[in-house]
């Protein structure tokens, strides 16, 4: 195996021959971005290929006989079908090539101990040929089975498995490439092989984009982007080759041009269709200004906007907690700071699945794309629900264990401090595992609470009636106070408004304070009172800063101790 030297080449695609010509490793295992473009010279141009025909022509492009392998193609033979030929067996059996992954990995693996024998036997001349095998869909072929009973498919591992720990096959110049969306999927026997080495496609670099965008030229797709192809490239990260290949094609077909207007909000719809629904950007005109009350938090959190703004990155949290009682608006303090910052907020939506290990390779997709997009906030809504349990029993075979472990290991990664920023929101954070909320996780614990005064709802309930184009003057607080609830929420301010303005649109009058007043005398809470007192306490208990908890509630976070 040799490197090409016609074009750069990822790091993993180093790594990989230095571990095959150090005889490390002889079996490869390729999992992530493997359904992606990749970027190929041919004949003095750079162009665009699968990772199948990557592979070909950058790693084994000097060997002799090279196989391919997939559920729809069934074994083919890419280059050195005259060397096949020779071999007697494949002569007796009609020189068919079979379609059943069975029958495939059977003859390959006939193949490879002719190889053998022959070199074994000293009749090749001093020469022994290179053989590389590429799988495609290795998951399907020998996916994970949850109770490892089927008995073909353990077969069929522990053969693909024999290739590269076997003495037979490992003295042989031979090559071979599991391709597979998430290593979870995999099955075990090849997933935890020590002699295989593993690599993980990620989403492309800024650089490689920019390396395809340069070998466009001058495209009129990309004329008001000229001289900024490095921008652009920084522009489309977290997005596929395939994806930004296509792109270009589209927008040239429909005689259009990228605009930095237009790219924006193409990135993100690729993005959310190439991920399948698993996560959603959230677009807000919304900033902090637009946050009720909730003085210290705003100032903390535009000191973090501040600091990250100029790379001070050291000083950055991992990530927030925001906790407080249902409808206190934690979802609307993260659209107000995704306004303020200006940076991109993926929200993750429900990642589960009820198939073996389908889960873990969603999540696997959503981390691949984290680490592409550069800065972002990562918000994830009740947390205590999203990311799973240190011990989850057998109710689950072990996935809430598996989901908290990934997420474990992804929200402690150093290198994405100033990168990457965690927010979870939750109504119960005692039930989010200690070690998933500990600092270098979750760094600022932000309480959010109701109303603790009646001037606090009465001025909430008026700014959200100012939304709706009805103005409830400041001087009928006094006859209002008696009526205004303890402990408002902005989601049950939000329905009184509505009320109000209802009433106005319905109704013979245009007092809205007198409409407030009638509204407001048949309130009843959404919430229980000692749900909300409980639910108070626990965002009392967990906020990082004293500051941040009004007076009226300091009771509930001095029993902390």
């Amino acid at each position: 195996m040799s490197v090409s030297a016609s074009a750069p080449l990822p790091d993993w695609a180093h790594e990989m021959v230095a571990a095959y010509s150090s005889d490390a490793a002889n079996q490869f295992i390729l999992y992530g971005n493997v359904g992606d473009r990749m970027l190929v010279s041919r004949d003095g141009q750079t162009v665009l290929d699968d990772i199948s025909g990557f592979l070909r022509a950058a790693l084994v492009g000097n060997f002799d006989v090279v196989f391919s392998y997939d559920l729809g193609n069934g074994l083919r033979v890419e280059k050195g079908g005259g060397h096949l030929a020779d071999w007697p067996a494949f002569k007796d059996a009609g020189s068919i090539l079979p379609r059943a992954p069975k029958a495939a990995v059977e003859m390959l693996t006939h193949y490879f101990r002719y190889l053998s024998n022959l070199q074994g036997l000293g009749a090749t001349d001093g020469r022994t040929l290179q053989v590389a095998c590429i799988i495609r869909g290795a998951h399907l072929i020998t996916p994970a089975m949850p109770g490892g009973l089927n008995y073909d498919l353990n077969a069929m591992a522990m053969l693909i498995r024999d290739w590269s720990v076997e003495a037979v096959f490992t003295r042989i110049p031979l090559a071979t490439f599991l391709l597979t969306d998430a290593i979870h999927d995999l099955h075990p026997i090849l997933a935890n092989n020590s002699r295989a080495a593993s690599f993980k496609i990620t989403l492309p670099e800024p650089e490689t984009i920019t390396r395809y965008l340069a070998s466009l030229g001058d495209h009129e797709v990309l004329a008001d982007f000229a001289g900024q192809t490095d921008h652009l490239g920084t522009q489309l990260a977290g997005l596929s080759l395939g994806a930004i290949d296509g792109l270009v094609k589209l927008t040239a077909y429909k005689k259009q041009r990228l605009t930095p207007e237009s790219l924006s909000k193409l990135k993100k719809s690729l993005v959310e269709k190439e991920c399948g629904g698993l996560i959603d950007f959230i677009d807000s005109p919304r900033t902090l200004d637009d946050l009720h009350g909730q003085d210290a938090v705003k100032a903390w959190l535009r000191q973090d906007i501040a600091l990250w703004r100029k790379g001070e990155t050291a000083a950055l949290p991992m990530g927030y907690l925001l906790c407080g009682p249902v409808g206190t608006g934690k979802t609307y303090l993260v659209e107000c700071l995704a306004g303020e910052a200006g940076v991109p907020v993926v929200k993750l939506n429900n990642f589960r699945d009820k198939w073996q290990g389908t889960t873990e390779g969603n999540l696997e997709k959503i981390f691949r794309l984290l680490a592409a997009l550069g800065k972002c906030f990562v918000f994830i809504d009740e947390a205590d629900q999203a990311l799973g349990k240190r011990d989850s029993g057998s109710s689950d075979a072990g996935l809430s264990g598996r989901i908290y472990s990934m997420f474990a290991q992804e929200m402690s990664n150093s290198a994405n401090r100033g990168k990457l920023l965690w927010i979870l929101a939750s109504s119960r954070p005692d039930l989010i595992e200690v070690d998933l909320k500990r600092p270098g996780r979750v760094d600022v614990k932000i309480p959010i609470f109701p109303t603790a005064t009646p001037e606090e709802g009465f001025h909430l309930i008026r700014a959200l009636c100012r939304r709706r184009g009805v103005e409830l003057p400041e001087d009928r607080f006094a006859d209002l106070r008696a009526l205004i609830p303890d402990l408002l929420t902005p989601g049950a301010a939000e329905a009184l408004s509505v009320r109000v303005f209802r009433a106005l649109k319905t109704g013979n009058t245009t007092d809205a304070g007198a409409v407030l007043a009638t509204v407001l005398a048949d309130y009843q809470p959404p919430v229980a009172r000692e749900v909300m007192d409980f639910q108070i306490g626990l965002a009392a208990r967990e906020a990082t800063d004293l500051e941040f908890v009004p007076e009226k509630f300091r009771h509930f976070a001095d029993a902390r101790a």
